[in-house]
Protein backbone atom coordinates (compact mmCIF):
# COMPACT_ATOMS: atom_id res chain seq x y z
CA UNK A 1 0.00 0.00 0.00
CA UNK A 2 1.21 3.30 -0.92
CA UNK A 3 2.34 6.12 1.78
CA UNK A 4 2.28 9.72 1.24
CA UNK A 5 5.44 10.06 0.43
CA UNK A 6 5.14 7.58 -2.44
CA UNK A 7 2.61 9.69 -3.86
CA UNK A 8 4.67 12.44 -4.06
CA UNK A 9 4.28 14.29 -0.50
CA UNK A 10 7.04 16.22 0.65
CA UNK A 11 8.99 14.83 3.43
CA UNK A 12 8.36 17.11 5.83
CA UNK A 13 4.71 17.49 5.49
CA UNK A 14 4.62 13.39 5.39
CA UNK A 15 6.22 14.38 8.97
CA UNK A 16 3.68 16.28 10.06
CA UNK A 17 0.83 13.76 9.31
CA UNK A 18 2.75 11.15 10.81
CA UNK A 19 3.04 13.25 14.17
CA UNK A 20 -0.96 13.23 14.10
CA UNK A 21 -0.80 9.38 13.92
CA UNK A 22 -2.01 10.12 9.59
CA UNK A 23 0.33 7.51 7.82
CA UNK A 24 -2.07 5.75 5.47
CA UNK A 25 -3.61 7.44 2.47
CA UNK A 26 -7.20 6.89 2.16
CA UNK A 27 -8.83 5.85 -1.09
CA UNK A 28 -9.63 9.20 -2.10
CA UNK A 29 -5.93 10.42 -1.09
CA UNK A 30 -4.33 7.69 -3.66
CA UNK A 31 -6.53 8.31 -6.31
CA UNK A 32 -6.42 12.36 -6.69
CA UNK A 33 -2.50 13.29 -4.51
CA UNK A 34 -0.25 12.69 -7.87
CA UNK A 35 -2.69 14.84 -10.26
CA UNK A 36 -3.14 17.84 -7.80
CA UNK A 37 0.27 17.77 -6.92
CA UNK A 38 1.24 18.40 -10.68
CA UNK A 39 -1.01 21.36 -10.56
CA UNK A 40 -4.16 19.47 -12.68
CA UNK A 41 -7.41 20.46 -12.00
CA UNK A 42 -9.40 17.66 -10.33
CA UNK A 43 -12.53 16.49 -9.40
CA UNK A 44 -12.94 14.32 -6.42
CA UNK A 45 -15.89 12.23 -5.46
CA UNK A 46 -16.25 10.48 -2.10
CA UNK A 47 -18.75 9.93 0.33
CA UNK A 48 -18.63 12.09 3.63
CA UNK A 49 -15.73 11.18 5.96
CA UNK A 50 -13.53 9.65 3.29
CA UNK A 51 -10.51 12.10 3.70
CA UNK A 52 -11.14 14.48 0.97
CA UNK A 53 -10.41 17.76 3.30
CA UNK A 54 -6.67 16.55 3.10
CA UNK A 55 -6.80 15.60 -0.36
CA UNK A 56 -6.65 19.28 -1.31
CA UNK A 57 -4.57 20.54 1.22
CA UNK A 58 -1.83 18.78 1.20
CA UNK A 59 -1.21 19.48 -2.70
CA UNK A 60 -2.91 23.56 -1.61
CA UNK A 61 0.37 23.61 0.79
CA UNK A 62 3.04 22.07 -1.02
CA UNK A 63 2.28 23.86 -4.00
CA UNK A 64 2.57 27.10 -2.20
CA UNK A 65 5.47 26.38 -0.52
CA UNK A 66 8.41 28.32 -1.23
CA UNK A 67 6.75 30.84 -2.95
CA UNK A 68 6.86 34.69 -2.90
CA UNK A 69 5.27 35.97 0.06
CA UNK A 70 1.40 36.88 -0.24
CA UNK A 71 0.45 40.70 -0.75
CA UNK A 72 -1.76 42.60 1.57
CA UNK A 73 -5.19 42.17 0.72
CA UNK A 74 -3.82 39.44 -1.92
CA UNK A 75 -4.07 35.66 -1.01
CA UNK A 76 -2.85 33.43 -2.80
CA UNK A 77 -5.00 30.24 -2.24
CA UNK A 78 -9.18 30.26 -1.90
CA UNK A 79 -10.87 27.37 -0.31
CA UNK A 80 -14.86 27.48 -0.71
CA UNK A 81 -16.96 25.89 1.91
CA UNK A 82 -20.71 25.89 2.59
CA UNK A 83 -21.02 26.53 6.18
CA UNK A 84 -19.43 28.47 9.59
CA UNK A 85 -18.22 25.03 11.03
CA UNK A 86 -16.63 23.13 8.14
CA UNK A 87 -14.23 26.10 7.19
CA UNK A 88 -12.81 26.51 10.55
CA UNK A 89 -12.57 22.94 10.61
CA UNK A 90 -10.82 22.97 7.27
CA UNK A 91 -8.43 25.59 8.85
CA UNK A 92 -7.77 23.73 12.14
CA UNK A 93 -6.44 20.87 9.98
CA UNK A 94 -4.33 23.20 7.91
CA UNK A 95 -2.76 24.77 10.24
CA UNK A 96 0.15 21.97 11.10
CA UNK A 97 0.51 21.84 7.53
CA UNK A 98 0.85 25.67 7.18
CA UNK A 99 3.15 26.10 9.60
CA UNK A 100 5.53 23.52 8.62
CA UNK A 101 5.96 25.28 5.06
CA UNK A 102 5.87 28.95 6.33
CA UNK A 103 2.71 29.88 5.18
CA UNK A 104 -0.09 31.54 6.30
CA UNK A 105 -4.08 30.89 6.81
CA UNK A 106 -7.13 32.84 8.05
CA UNK A 107 -11.29 31.86 7.77
CA UNK A 108 -13.77 34.34 6.71
CA UNK A 109 -17.36 33.86 7.39
CA UNK A 110 -20.60 34.95 8.92
CA UNK A 111 -21.64 35.84 12.62
CA UNK A 112 -18.45 37.19 13.92
CA UNK A 113 -17.39 40.75 13.35
CA UNK A 114 -15.46 41.03 10.12
CA UNK A 115 -12.35 43.22 11.75
CA UNK A 116 -9.97 40.72 12.53
CA UNK A 117 -10.72 39.08 9.24
CA UNK A 118 -10.00 42.27 7.33
CA UNK A 119 -7.09 42.89 9.44
CA UNK A 120 -5.67 39.32 9.01
CA UNK A 121 -5.67 39.72 4.86
CA UNK A 122 -4.88 43.25 5.33
CA UNK A 123 -1.14 41.72 7.05
CA UNK A 124 -0.75 39.31 4.13
CA UNK A 125 -2.07 35.86 4.17
CA UNK A 126 -1.59 32.75 1.91
CA UNK A 127 -4.48 30.85 2.32
CA UNK A 128 -8.03 32.35 2.90
CA UNK A 129 -10.71 29.47 3.67
CA UNK A 130 -14.15 31.03 3.29
CA UNK A 131 -17.69 30.92 3.32
CA UNK A 132 -19.31 32.70 0.13
CA UNK A 133 -21.73 35.43 1.59
CA UNK A 134 -18.95 36.71 4.35
CA UNK A 135 -15.74 36.73 1.36
CA UNK A 136 -18.42 38.36 -1.41
CA UNK A 137 -18.81 41.47 1.34
CA UNK A 138 -15.33 41.73 2.09
CA UNK A 139 -14.57 42.25 -1.79
CA UNK A 140 -17.44 44.29 -2.34
CA UNK A 141 -15.94 46.57 0.81
CA UNK A 142 -12.40 46.76 -1.01
CA UNK A 143 -10.82 44.69 1.98
CA UNK A 144 -9.82 41.63 -0.74
CA UNK A 145 -8.82 40.54 -4.17
CA UNK A 146 -8.47 37.43 -5.74
CA UNK A 147 -6.06 38.33 -8.47
CA UNK A 148 -3.22 36.80 -7.38
CA UNK A 149 -4.83 33.17 -6.63
CA UNK A 150 -3.15 30.84 -7.70
CA UNK A 151 -4.75 27.79 -6.36
CA UNK A 152 -9.27 27.35 -6.08
CA UNK A 153 -10.82 24.88 -4.04
CA UNK A 154 -14.48 23.89 -3.67
CA UNK A 155 -15.38 21.90 -1.20
CA UNK A 156 -18.74 19.99 -0.16
CA UNK A 157 -19.88 21.31 -4.10
CA UNK A 158 -22.87 19.33 -3.90
CA UNK A 159 -23.79 21.03 -0.44
CA UNK A 160 -22.97 24.48 -1.93
CA UNK A 161 -25.86 23.83 -4.58
CA UNK A 162 -28.15 22.58 -1.86
CA UNK A 163 -28.26 25.90 -0.08
CA UNK A 164 -28.17 27.92 -3.43
CA UNK A 165 -24.64 29.42 -2.84
CA UNK A 166 -23.55 28.27 -6.77
CA UNK A 167 -24.58 31.90 -8.44
CA UNK A 168 -22.11 33.42 -5.54
CA UNK A 169 -19.64 30.80 -6.42
CA UNK A 170 -19.38 31.55 -9.50
CA UNK A 171 -19.05 35.14 -9.01
CA UNK A 172 -16.21 33.96 -6.41
CA UNK A 173 -14.34 31.70 -9.16
CA UNK A 174 -14.95 34.31 -12.00
CA UNK A 175 -12.56 36.87 -10.37
CA UNK A 176 -9.69 34.40 -9.71
CA UNK A 177 -6.86 33.93 -12.76
CA UNK A 178 -8.01 31.94 -15.61
CA UNK A 179 -5.00 29.76 -15.70
CA UNK A 180 -4.75 28.62 -12.14
CA UNK A 181 -5.06 25.34 -10.98
CA UNK A 182 -8.80 24.38 -9.66
CA UNK A 183 -10.43 21.54 -7.21
CA UNK A 184 -14.07 20.72 -6.62
CA UNK A 185 -14.43 17.72 -4.38
CA UNK A 186 -18.09 16.24 -3.53
CA UNK A 187 -20.22 13.66 -2.48
CA UNK A 188 -22.62 13.42 -5.13
CA UNK A 189 -22.21 14.79 -8.94
CA UNK A 190 -25.83 16.25 -9.74
CA UNK A 191 -26.64 18.22 -13.14
CA UNK A 192 -25.65 21.84 -11.21
CA UNK A 193 -22.47 20.69 -10.05
CA UNK A 194 -21.82 19.20 -13.56
CA UNK A 195 -22.27 22.57 -15.47
CA UNK A 196 -19.60 24.37 -12.85
CA UNK A 197 -17.18 21.95 -13.56
CA UNK A 198 -17.59 22.04 -17.27
CA UNK A 199 -17.52 26.02 -17.06
CA UNK A 200 -14.57 26.34 -14.93
CA UNK A 201 -12.24 23.11 -14.50
CA UNK A 202 -10.12 22.76 -17.45
CA UNK A 203 -9.07 18.55 -18.51
CA UNK A 204 -9.83 17.78 -14.88
CA UNK A 205 -9.09 14.75 -13.30
CA UNK A 206 -11.76 12.81 -12.43
CA UNK A 207 -11.55 10.58 -9.16
CA UNK A 208 -14.18 8.34 -7.43
CA UNK A 209 -13.23 6.41 -4.75
CA UNK A 210 -16.19 6.00 -3.01
CA UNK A 211 -19.58 6.75 -4.06
CA UNK A 212 -22.15 8.48 -2.02
CA UNK A 213 -24.25 5.35 -1.58
CA UNK A 214 -21.02 2.67 -1.53
CA UNK A 215 -21.91 0.85 1.77
CA UNK A 216 -20.35 1.16 4.86
CA UNK A 217 -18.46 -2.24 6.17
CA UNK A 218 -18.39 -1.22 9.53
CA UNK A 219 -21.78 1.48 9.68
CA UNK A 220 -24.95 -0.57 10.95
CA UNK A 221 -28.23 0.78 10.15
CA UNK A 222 -31.89 0.45 12.34
CA UNK A 223 -34.83 1.71 12.18
CA UNK A 224 -36.96 1.60 15.29
CA UNK A 225 -40.92 2.16 14.77
CA UNK A 226 -41.88 3.64 17.63
CA UNK A 227 -44.62 5.77 19.10
CA UNK A 228 -45.34 9.38 19.56
CA UNK A 229 -45.09 8.64 23.52
CA UNK A 230 -42.32 6.22 23.93
CA UNK A 231 -39.64 8.73 21.34
CA UNK A 232 -38.48 10.76 24.27
CA UNK A 233 -37.87 7.91 26.81
CA UNK A 234 -36.08 5.74 23.61
CA UNK A 235 -33.88 8.91 22.65
CA UNK A 236 -33.15 9.31 26.75
CA UNK A 237 -32.11 5.67 27.00
CA UNK A 238 -30.14 5.55 23.90
CA UNK A 239 -28.20 9.18 24.55
CA UNK A 240 -27.13 8.40 28.11
CA UNK A 241 -25.14 5.29 26.85
CA UNK A 242 -21.27 5.66 27.20
CA UNK A 243 -19.62 7.25 24.00
CA UNK A 244 -20.83 10.33 22.21
CA UNK A 245 -24.03 10.44 20.14
CA UNK A 246 -25.33 13.01 17.57
CA UNK A 247 -29.06 13.42 17.74
CA UNK A 248 -30.32 14.98 14.10
CA UNK A 249 -33.88 17.01 13.90
CA UNK A 250 -35.50 18.32 11.17
CA UNK A 251 -35.78 22.07 12.25
CA UNK A 252 -34.30 24.54 14.64
CA UNK A 253 -37.34 24.86 16.84
CA UNK A 254 -37.22 20.67 17.29
CA UNK A 255 -33.59 20.60 18.17
CA UNK A 256 -33.57 23.54 20.38
CA UNK A 257 -37.03 21.68 22.02
CA UNK A 258 -35.19 18.18 22.51
CA UNK A 259 -31.76 19.71 23.59
CA UNK A 260 -33.98 21.13 26.68
CA UNK A 261 -35.52 17.78 27.29
CA UNK A 262 -32.49 15.62 27.21
CA UNK A 263 -31.12 18.11 29.90
CA UNK A 264 -34.05 17.84 31.83
CA UNK A 265 -33.65 13.97 32.22
CA UNK A 266 -30.07 14.43 32.46
CA UNK A 267 -28.15 13.50 29.52
CA UNK A 268 -25.54 16.64 29.81
CA UNK A 269 -26.59 17.72 25.79
CA UNK A 270 -25.57 20.84 23.47
CA UNK A 271 -27.37 21.93 20.35
CA UNK A 272 -25.93 23.10 16.73
CA UNK A 273 -28.81 25.03 14.73
CA UNK A 274 -28.77 28.51 12.72
CA UNK A 275 -30.43 30.42 15.53
CA UNK A 276 -27.60 30.24 17.34
CA UNK A 277 -24.49 33.00 17.47
CA UNK A 278 -21.22 31.64 16.09
CA UNK A 279 -19.90 32.17 19.54
CA UNK A 280 -22.50 29.97 21.23
CA UNK A 281 -22.53 27.23 18.42
CA UNK A 282 -18.66 27.36 18.53
CA UNK A 283 -18.56 26.94 22.13
CA UNK A 284 -21.28 23.88 22.20
CA UNK A 285 -19.16 22.31 19.37
CA UNK A 286 -16.26 22.44 21.68
CA UNK A 287 -18.05 20.87 24.70
CA UNK A 288 -19.11 18.23 22.70
CA UNK A 289 -15.47 17.38 21.73
CA UNK A 290 -13.97 17.65 24.93
CA UNK A 291 -17.25 15.29 26.78
CA UNK A 292 -18.21 18.10 28.77
CA UNK A 293 -21.65 16.87 26.64
CA UNK A 294 -22.13 13.55 25.77
CA UNK A 295 -25.20 14.28 23.11
CA UNK A 296 -24.94 16.85 20.31
CA UNK A 297 -28.28 17.69 18.96
CA UNK A 298 -28.68 19.06 15.54
CA UNK A 299 -30.19 19.97 12.72
CA UNK A 300 -28.87 19.17 8.94
CA UNK A 301 -26.07 22.26 9.78
CA UNK A 302 -23.89 19.77 11.46
CA UNK A 303 -24.72 16.55 8.67
CA UNK A 304 -21.67 18.10 6.16
CA UNK A 305 -18.19 18.50 7.11
CA UNK A 306 -18.72 18.73 10.74
CA UNK A 307 -16.07 16.04 12.28
CA UNK A 308 -15.99 14.92 15.55
CA UNK A 309 -13.64 11.53 16.74
CA UNK A 310 -15.09 8.54 18.26
CA UNK A 311 -19.40 10.08 17.49
CA UNK A 312 -20.35 6.17 18.40
CA UNK A 313 -24.23 6.48 17.27
CA UNK A 314 -26.10 8.91 15.07
CA UNK A 315 -29.58 9.08 15.52
CA UNK A 316 -32.56 10.30 13.14
CA UNK A 317 -34.79 11.79 15.73
CA UNK A 318 -36.58 13.25 12.94
CA UNK A 319 -36.43 11.41 9.59
CA UNK A 320 -34.19 13.44 7.32
CA UNK A 321 -36.01 15.00 4.45
CA UNK A 322 -34.33 12.79 1.36
CA UNK A 323 -31.59 9.98 1.17
CA UNK A 324 -28.72 12.30 0.56
CA UNK A 325 -29.63 13.93 3.67
CA UNK A 326 -29.82 10.74 5.20
CA UNK A 327 -26.26 9.88 4.09
CA UNK A 328 -24.80 12.84 5.31
CA UNK A 329 -26.06 12.44 8.54
CA UNK A 330 -25.14 8.76 8.60
CA UNK A 331 -21.47 10.41 7.94
CA UNK A 332 -21.08 11.58 11.57
CA UNK A 333 -20.03 8.21 13.03
CA UNK A 334 -18.03 4.94 10.90
CA UNK A 335 -15.36 7.33 10.12
CA UNK A 336 -11.56 6.62 9.19
CA UNK A 337 -12.52 2.82 9.28
CA UNK A 338 -14.16 3.11 12.93
CA UNK A 339 -17.28 1.78 13.72
CA UNK A 340 -20.62 2.96 14.24
CA UNK A 341 -24.62 2.57 14.33
CA UNK A 342 -26.93 4.68 12.66
CA UNK A 343 -30.41 4.32 14.26
CA UNK A 344 -33.93 6.39 12.92
CA UNK A 345 -36.92 6.74 15.01
CA UNK A 346 -40.42 6.66 12.26
CA UNK A 347 -43.58 6.47 14.20
CA UNK A 348 -46.39 4.37 11.96
CA UNK A 349 -47.08 7.47 9.84
CA UNK A 350 -43.58 7.71 9.00
CA UNK A 351 -42.71 3.96 8.53
CA UNK A 352 -43.13 4.06 4.70
CA UNK A 353 -41.55 6.99 4.05
CA UNK A 354 -38.31 5.76 5.83
CA UNK A 355 -38.39 2.25 3.85
CA UNK A 356 -38.49 4.52 0.91
CA UNK A 357 -35.76 6.96 1.64
CA UNK A 358 -33.46 3.78 3.06
CA UNK A 359 -34.35 2.23 -0.88
CA UNK A 360 -32.82 4.98 -2.45
CA UNK A 361 -30.00 5.34 0.01
CA UNK A 362 -28.90 1.93 -0.91
CA UNK A 363 -29.20 0.33 2.56
CA UNK A 364 -30.76 -2.43 4.19
CA UNK A 365 -32.11 -1.22 7.42
CA UNK A 366 -32.73 -3.53 10.69
CA UNK A 367 -36.49 -2.74 11.42
CA UNK A 368 -37.93 -3.14 15.17
CA UNK A 369 -41.04 -2.68 16.78
CA UNK A 370 -40.14 -0.60 20.19
CA UNK A 371 -42.55 -0.47 22.78
CA UNK A 372 -40.80 1.03 25.37
CA UNK A 373 -37.34 2.25 26.70
CA UNK A 374 -37.34 -1.04 27.80
CA UNK A 375 -36.71 -3.09 24.90
CA UNK A 376 -33.37 -5.44 25.03
CA UNK A 377 -32.24 -3.90 21.64
CA UNK A 378 -31.27 -0.58 23.04
CA UNK A 379 -28.90 -2.23 24.90
CA UNK A 380 -27.49 -3.60 22.29
CA UNK A 381 -27.29 -1.09 19.86
CA UNK A 382 -25.74 1.42 22.59
CA UNK A 383 -24.35 -1.05 25.19
CA UNK A 384 -22.85 0.05 28.38
CA UNK A 385 -24.19 1.59 31.74
CA UNK A 386 -26.19 4.10 31.31
CA UNK A 387 -25.24 7.36 33.15
CA UNK A 388 -27.59 10.25 33.92
CA UNK A 389 -26.68 13.41 36.02
CA UNK A 390 -28.46 15.76 38.19
CA UNK A 391 -30.92 17.65 35.68
CA UNK A 392 -29.48 21.02 37.56
CA UNK A 393 -25.61 20.05 36.70
CA UNK A 394 -26.29 19.06 33.29
CA UNK A 395 -25.01 21.14 30.47
CA UNK A 396 -27.07 24.00 29.59
CA UNK A 397 -27.44 24.24 25.58
CA UNK A 398 -26.09 27.51 24.36
CA UNK A 399 -29.41 29.43 22.93
CA UNK A 400 -29.11 32.98 22.12
CA UNK A 401 -30.58 33.52 19.07
CA UNK A 402 -29.19 36.58 16.89
CA UNK A 403 -32.07 39.04 16.10
CA UNK A 404 -32.03 39.26 12.47
CA UNK A 405 -31.58 43.26 12.26
CA UNK A 406 -28.56 42.86 14.68
CA UNK A 407 -26.89 40.20 12.25
CA UNK A 408 -23.05 41.55 11.36
CA UNK A 409 -22.77 42.53 7.70
CA UNK A 410 -21.51 39.41 5.55
CA UNK A 411 -23.72 36.94 7.10
CA UNK A 412 -22.93 33.58 5.20
CA UNK A 413 -26.23 33.28 3.68
CA UNK A 414 -28.07 30.22 2.92
CA UNK A 415 -26.99 28.49 6.40
CA UNK A 416 -30.86 28.45 8.48
CA UNK A 417 -30.64 32.15 8.41
CA UNK A 418 -32.56 33.69 11.22
CA UNK A 419 -36.28 34.62 10.56
CA UNK A 420 -36.65 38.55 10.76
CA UNK A 421 -39.21 40.11 13.11
CA UNK A 422 -39.60 43.80 13.70
CA UNK A 423 -38.42 45.08 17.53
CA UNK A 424 -40.78 47.61 17.83
CA UNK A 425 -43.64 44.93 16.56
CA UNK A 426 -42.38 42.31 18.74
CA UNK A 427 -42.27 44.59 21.85
CA UNK A 428 -45.90 45.64 21.39
CA UNK A 429 -47.58 42.50 20.63
CA UNK A 430 -45.44 41.41 24.23
CA UNK A 431 -47.11 44.06 25.92
CA UNK A 432 -50.31 43.12 24.54
CA UNK A 433 -50.34 39.74 25.53
CA UNK A 434 -48.82 40.62 29.54
CA UNK A 435 -51.84 43.05 29.85
CA UNK A 436 -53.79 40.30 28.70
CA UNK A 437 -52.31 37.87 30.88
CA UNK A 438 -52.84 40.21 33.87
CA UNK A 439 -56.68 40.63 33.47
CA UNK A 440 -56.98 36.95 33.04
CA UNK A 441 -54.98 36.62 36.09
CA UNK A 442 -57.22 38.44 38.67
CA UNK A 443 -60.56 36.62 37.48
CA UNK A 444 -59.48 33.39 37.26
CA UNK A 445 -58.21 33.10 41.21
CA UNK A 446 -61.05 34.23 42.17
CA UNK A 447 -63.50 32.14 39.86
CA UNK A 448 -61.81 29.01 41.28
CA UNK A 449 -62.05 29.72 44.75
CA UNK A 450 -65.74 31.22 45.03
CA UNK A 451 -64.53 34.40 46.69
CA UNK A 452 -64.66 37.68 45.35
CA UNK A 453 -63.39 39.10 48.94
CA UNK A 454 -59.48 39.38 47.60
CA UNK A 455 -60.77 41.73 44.57
CA UNK A 456 -63.18 44.30 46.89
CA UNK A 457 -60.33 44.73 49.42
CA UNK A 458 -58.20 45.42 46.95
CA UNK A 459 -60.28 47.69 45.15
CA UNK A 460 -61.40 49.36 47.98
CA UNK A 461 -58.25 50.13 49.98
CA UNK A 462 -56.67 53.53 49.10
CA UNK A 463 -52.74 52.04 50.32
CA UNK A 464 -50.27 51.34 47.66
CA UNK A 465 -48.90 48.38 50.18
CA UNK A 466 -52.05 46.94 50.17
CA UNK A 467 -52.17 46.82 46.32
CA UNK A 468 -48.46 45.67 45.91
CA UNK A 469 -49.44 43.19 48.15
CA UNK A 470 -52.86 41.96 46.52
CA UNK A 471 -50.56 42.03 42.89
CA UNK A 472 -48.65 39.40 44.78
CA UNK A 473 -51.21 37.25 46.00
CA UNK A 474 -53.07 37.01 42.88
CA UNK A 475 -49.84 36.80 40.54
CA UNK A 476 -48.63 34.02 42.69
CA UNK A 477 -52.05 32.17 42.74
CA UNK A 478 -52.71 32.59 38.77
CA UNK A 479 -52.98 29.28 36.69
CA UNK A 480 -51.14 30.86 34.16
CA UNK A 481 -48.13 31.30 36.46
CA UNK A 482 -48.21 28.17 37.88
CA UNK A 483 -48.42 26.56 34.61
CA UNK A 484 -44.99 28.85 33.37
CA UNK A 485 -46.87 31.90 31.99
CA UNK A 486 -47.86 33.53 28.71
CA UNK A 487 -44.55 33.38 26.31
CA UNK A 488 -44.50 37.23 27.02
CA UNK A 489 -44.06 36.50 30.86
CA UNK A 490 -39.78 36.63 30.13
CA UNK A 491 -37.16 38.59 30.54
CA UNK A 492 -37.36 41.50 29.18
CA UNK A 493 -41.28 41.43 28.96
CA UNK A 494 -43.48 44.62 30.18
CA UNK A 495 -44.44 44.06 33.97
CA UNK A 496 -47.89 42.01 34.18
CA UNK A 497 -50.51 44.26 36.05
CA UNK A 498 -54.04 42.70 37.80
CA UNK A 499 -57.24 44.09 37.48
CA UNK A 500 -57.45 44.53 41.26
CA UNK A 501 -53.83 46.47 41.32
CA UNK A 502 -55.12 48.66 38.64
CA UNK A 503 -58.80 49.65 40.09
CA UNK A 504 -56.51 50.23 43.72
CA UNK A 505 -54.63 52.58 41.63
CA UNK A 506 -57.67 54.20 40.24
CA UNK A 507 -59.08 55.00 43.50
CA UNK A 508 -56.24 57.02 44.80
Amino acid sequence: MSSFTDLGVPARLADVLAGLAIETPTPIQRATLPDALAGRDVLGRGRTGSGKTLAFLIPVVARLSGGPRARAGAPRALVLAPTRELAAQIDTALRPLAAAAGLTSCTVFGGVGQNPQVAAIRRGVDIVVACPGRLEDLLDQGHCSLAHVKITVLDEADHMADLGFLPAVRRLIGQTPAGGQRMLFSATLDKAIDTLVRQYLSKPAVHEADSAQSPVGTMTHHVLHVERDSRLPVLVDLSSAPGRTVVFTRTKHGAKALARQLNRAGVPTVELHGNLSQNARTRNLDDFQTDRATALVATDIAARGIHVDNVALVIHADPPADHKAYLHRSGRTARAGNSGTVVTLATTEQLREVTQLARAAGIKPTTTRVASADHPLLAALAPGTRSLTSPVTAVQAQTRAIPAQRQPAGEDRGTESTPRAGRRRGRRQAGNQSRGAGRATAARPAAATGSRSATATATASRSATASRSTTATTRAGSPDRQAGGSPAQGSGSRPTHSAAAFSARRGR
